[in-house]
This record gives structure tokens, C-alpha cells and sequence, in this order.
């Protein structure tokens, strides 16, 4: 009953570890994509009184994917009724040019604030609008919530990874008569050790199977998916391959350095 109950300890421990990553992945892809969205919605808009080729706009910094002129011509089309076509004549002559500035990665308030002084020094622009207010308050929400998530995910690690070195601590103890008669015969440390590592390797298949079959389950209960492409939020909460493989690949590696540590350290004792 004991040696279930250290088992099922440490399996927890390693589920917890792996299900808190996956969890992380999916708001790093959930953080990313609702860049990508912000990125693709926020424009400068720049105003020129007379005509620029998009090309030079885009050549005042590397962070400019691309300008697009704005048409005026619904602006004039919707005055047509109202105003005598001289006087629509001259409102075209008149009006300035508006140009749409697309960045290439949704910036920084530096990299807003380089780009604004990159702009205003182009003569032929009057005014610039990047809408720096807005922007600042997104960003500080967005920096907000990845720095939760890394916390949060940070503690858990913390906490279980020292859960898993007491629970191998206790499994060293109950073979610890078994591994010091082996050695009493000139037994090797790995041979000593195969037990430990047998264990934890086999707990560290269960926690990882588990952990996939849960995120299958979540996945396949399309859990959360219809509240984020609700806002226009489209990520893959898990891939069965490339996911299933990271998991596996943590448990593992958890399992083997932490028992390697075991082993050092109880050999240091001896």
C-alpha cells in the first residue's frame, strides 16, 4: 500500500509538471495569436498634402511591412448630392492624402515612439496618428498576462520538482539496504540504481500518458475553443504529435535527472 501510494505521489508530482507546460504552451499560442490580431487591426495613419509613393513610407523603417493610400473617393461620393461638382472639384484639389501604415510585429511603446520620430522628419507629412494612448493600455494588459502565466507556471515547476526529489529521497531509503548489500559485493552504481530509475521511468510513462489522454479529451470537448474564436482567437490547443512528444520527452527527463541526483548525492553519503 505504501509503495501505491509513493507512486500514485510522484505521478501526480510529474502530471502536474507536464500538464502546467502544456498549459503554458497553449497561452504563449493564445498571447501570440491575439498579437498577431492586434497587429493586424493597429495602423498609423499619416496625412500628407500632396502625394508620396507608399515605397519611401515603407523604407523610413525596417518595422514597416507596408502603406496603403486611403481612398477619399466615398468621402466625396457621399458630399456629391449636397455640393455643386466646381465645388467637389476643388474639394479634391484640397483634400490631403491618407496613408495607412501596417508594422510588421505588434510593437512596442519604443518602437512606436521611434517610428513616430522616423515619420516627422518626412517633410510632406503634416500630421501622424498612432494612436499611442490606446496601444500603451493593450500592451501593459498583454504584458500583464504573460508575465501571470510565467509566474504561475514557474511556482507550480518549483513546487512539484521538490515533491518529486522528497518522494525519490524516500524510495532511496526503502532499497537503501538492498543497495548497500549490492554494493558490499562490488556491484556498480548504475546496477545499485536500476531499481530507482526502473520506477521512476515507469511513473514517468503513466503521468505522461495520462496528461495526453486528458489534453485529447479537453481538445476533443472543444473546451474554451468557441470562447477565443469568438474573439477572433484561432490556436491549436493540442497537437497530438509535436505535444505529445514535448510531454513525454519532460517526464522522462525529469524523471532520469532527478533520479541521477538521488544517486549522487546518496553516493557523497556513503
Amino acid at each position: 500500500m505504501k509503495s501505491v501510494k509513493n507512486h500514485l505521489s510522484l505521478i501526480i508530482a510529474l502530471f502536474s509538471i507536464v500538464f502546467t507546460l502544456q498549459l503554458y504552451f497553449i497561452m504563449e499560442r493564445v498571447v501570440f495569436s491575439y498579437e498577431e490580431n492586434l497587429n493586424e487591426n493597429y495602423k498609423i495613419v499619416v496625412v500628407t498634402q500632396e502625394s508620396i509613393a507608399p515605397e519611401k513610407l515603407t523604407r523610413i523603417s525596417s518595422k514597416i511591412d507596408k502603406v496603403s493610400e486611403l481612398s477619399t473617393q466615398e468621402l466625396i461620393a457621399n458630399l456629391q448630392t449636397q455640393i455643386k461638382k466646381r465645388h467637389i472639384d476643388l474639394l479634391k484639389l484640397s483634400l490631403p492624402h491618407f496613408y495607412s501604415v501596417t508594422l510588421k510585429h505588434y510593437p512596442s511603446p519604443s518602437d512606436i515612439k521611434e517610428i513616430h520620430k522616423k515619420l516627422d522628419r518626412e517633410h510632406a507629412i503634416t500630421r501622424i496618428e498612432d494612436f499611442s494612448q490606446s496601444h500603451d493600455a493593450l500592451y501593459k494588459l498583454l504584458l500583464l498576462f504573460k508575465s501571470v502565466v510565467t509566474w504561475f507556471a514557474m511556482s507550480i515547476l518549483a513546487v512539484t520538482l521538490l515533491l518529486i526529489l522528497k518522494e525519490m529521497r524516500i524510495w532511496q531509503f526503502q532499497h537503501n539496504e538492498r543497495m548497500s548489500i549490492m554494493a558490499m559485493f562490488g556491484a556498480p552504481v548504475w546496477m545499485r540504481s536500476a531499481v530507482l530509475f526502473r520506477l521512476a521511468l515507469v511513473d514517468a510513462v503513466v503521468a505522461a500518458f495520462l496528461a495526453i489522454m486528458t489534453f485529447i479529451y479537453i481538445d476533443f470537448l472543444q473546451l474554451g475553443k468557441t470562447q477565443l474564436e469568438s474573439i477572433g482567437i484561432e490556436v491549436v490547443l493540442f497537437d497530438p504529435i509535436k505535444d505529445s512528444m514535448i510531454i513525454i520527452g519532460v517526464a522522462l527527463s525529469l524523471s532520469i535527472i532527478l533520479a541521477t541526483l538521488i544517486v549522487i548525492g546518496h553516493k557523497e553519503e556513503v
